[in-house]
């Protein structure tokens, strides 16, 4: 077992590795800009080192002075949680070099499913169903034309190396095609850097459903069931609950099957999750891979009781996996929420500033992750996340029943939060009786 980890990462995600470790007895060096250098991460870590100015260019995705940080203070191991350097095959490359275990996949595997049209095309091979669409990336806006005249509207144009809802256009008609295709290509080059881009046929009203695997460095391979993420705003999660309302168990056995055999075909090592989209009829499609530990992970920890960074630790430092699928077990339904500095009334213009009031919620079957603290200033330069609140319960309607009086504690003023909006959705009669898709957001609240 590793002594010491470097977390090369921020707020709720940093202070979830750095308790993990704790909890294993392993010691953690915490990487911050100059804006972070009172972030709760630093003061929870064993030892903290300044990797360079605010922007996250120049800090949280400065590869060198992370390597140079975890070589100065001696870590054999970086975590990279998720966001940031999580899904950078150069990065993982850069630590194999240098003789520092990355905590997830091998940079081959990363490199081959961060690639989304690639991804398509190895799990088509595998005989894992995928949606209708080009195999390959698009040449140029004949070739789009001609594609999507085969496989017909509406059609999703999609950035290969995409994420994070980015790079991604829904195209109705012909007519909205040369305007998609173009506007696609501009965002992923400016968001990833590469402008290549692939076509799907959109799928109508489906849910979105991701599996969660973990995977061993001696082939073994198994599922830790469902996470139902189709509460979305611009492609962005909302909400995530597991287990999801959708699946029944013979559906999720098969698409658990899936899942494993696809971390199998691409020789996946560690935690990662299998995503997939379920039309209004049953039917199922992959869309693509994480190759990190997703921000949702604890309500799978939840209905499992498992501890996923632990078990991304252990995989990586060599130990084999102590479960098979026949042990996981899966009790209740846990709920989750993301409370967001943003001000949905004014189209989720984020709302940095000092938090002057803070109040966080507790109870039976109540969990908060968060890097949050009364006096804290919330800085302009990174993702909006304040915290993930998570609710368990015997079932669905106690897990919500219980979000709900969490939600109603929840003090945080001096910025502006989503809170409100999460309690609308809550309320709203069709997703408490379990009556929505992808769209729902945008159906019901005009967003």
């Amino acid at each position: 077992m590793f002594n010491k980890i470097l977390v090369a990462n921020r707020g709720e995600i940093a202070v979830r590795i750095i308790r993990a470790c704790r909890e294993m007895g392993i010691q953690t060096v915490a990487v911050y800009s100059e804006a972070d250098q009172n972030a709760l991460h630093v003061d929870l870590a064993d030892e903290a080192v300044c990797i360079g100015p605010a922007k996250a260019k120049d800090s949280y995705l400065n590869e060198k002075n992370i390597i140079s940080a975890t070589v100065l203070k001696k870590a054999e191991a970086i975590h990279p949680g998720f966001g940031f350097l999580a899904e950078n095959s150069k990065f993982a490359e850069m630590c194999r070099e240098c003789h520092i275990t990355f905590i997830g996949p091998p940079p081959e595997v990363i490199e081959a499913m961060g690639d989304k049209a690639r991804a398509r095309k190895i799990m088509l091979e595998a005989g894992i169903p995928v949606i209708p669409g080009v195999n390959g990336l698009l040449e140029d806006y004949a070739h789009a034309l001609r594609v999507a005249d085969e496989i017909g509207y509406p059609l999703m144009i999609k950035a290969a190396a995409g994420g994070g809802g980015k790079g991604i256009r829904i195209v109705k008609s012909r007519d909205e095609l040369q305007k998609a295709y173009d506007t696609a290509r501009s965002e992923a080059e400016a968001a990833f850097g590469n402008d290549g881009v692939y076509m799907e046929k959109y799928l109508e009203q489906p849910r979105h459903i991701e599996f969660q695997i973990l995977a061993d460095q001696y082939g073994n391979v198994i599922h830790l069931g469902e996470r139902d993420c189709s509460i979305q705003r611009c492609n962005q999660k909302i909400i995530e609950e597991a287990p999801s309302t959708v699946l029944t168990p013979e559906l999720r056995e098969k698409m658990g099957e899936a899942a494993v055999l696809a971390a199998k075909t691409v020789g996946y090592q560690n935690a990662g999750t299998v995503e997939f989209l379920v039309d209004k009829n049953g039917t199922f499609y992959f869309m693509e891979m994480n190759t990190r530990i997703q921000v949702e992970h604890p309500v799978t920890e939840m209905i499992t009781g498992l501890d996923l960074v632990q078990e991304q630790i252990k995989i990586a430092a060599g130990q084999k996996l102590n479960l098979t699928q026949k042990d996981i077990k899966f009790k209740g339904h846990a709920v989750e929420c993301r409370i967001n500095a943003e001000n949905p009334a004014l189209g989720f213009r984020p709302s940095p500033g000092k938090v002057s009031v803070l109040l966080w919620p507790g109870g039976n079957g109540v969990r908060l992750d968060s890097a949050l603290y009364h006096g804290y200033e919330v800085p302009s330069y990174y993702d909006s996340m304040l915290a993930k609140l998570i609710t368990w319960g015997q079932n669905r309607d106690e897990a919500l029943a219980k979000m709900r009086r969490a939600l109603g504690e929840l003090v945080i003023e001096g910025i502006d939060t989503n809170i409100d909006f999460l309690f609308e959705i809550l309320n709203n009669a069709n997703y408490i009786e379990g009556r929505f898709d992808t769209s729902f957001v945008s159906k019901e609240f005009n967003f």
